[in-house]
């Protein structure tokens, strides 16, 4: 009866650290599905022409791409790129994780252009010349001096998520 005894405690003892070592990994696992989800909806839509206001297929701006981007995965953020701006988590471009939002000035007034981070220094956004496309943040000519910041919304990816 002993032996019985001691061996429940033993598997008790081991299923628990089992769950403590597993536990932290859970969320990432999730978050990490939504932004590889996102990243493949963004990429997805390559080629849709721009459209002044637009937020679907039909076309998009800027803003209108990322809001339909992130709805079809039931994250709901800001309308226009200066309210995307104001909402989440800062994030310095060391950190970039994919789905977060990257922000440029092109007008020479704050805030006025929106991105998504898809990894390996790129994102994709609603071009006004070219439609949804992807373009390398550090694009010297232009992306790459016109850079403003990013912000993670919450959902996203594991920092996001833990927030």
């Amino acid at each position: 009866m002993k032996l019985t005894f001691t061996l429940k405690k033993t598997i008790l003892m081991i299923a628990m650290s089992f769950l403590l070592l597993v536990a932290p990994f859970v969320g990432k696992v999730e978050a990490s599905s939504k932004s590889a989800d996102i990243l493949q909806t963004a990429t997805s839509l390559i080629g849709v022409k721009y459209s002044y206001g637009g937020n679907t297929t039909g076309g998009f701006d800027c803003s209108g791409y990322v809001s339909y981007v992130f709805k079809q995965h039931d994250i709901n953020v800001s309308r226009t790129t200066t309210s995307m701006h104001a909402s989440g988590t800062p994030v310095s471009k060391d950190d970039l994780e994919t789905g977060d939002l990257v922000f440029f000035n092109t007008s020479g007034k704050g805030v006025s252009h929106v991105g998504i981070y898809i990894g390996d220094g790129k994102f994709s956004h609603a071009s006004t010349s070219k439609g949804v496309r992807v373009d390398k943040l550090s694009d010297p000519y232009y992306w790459g001096e016109r850079y403003v910041g990013a912000k993670r919304i919450a959902g996203v990816n594991a920092v996001a998520s833990a927030n």
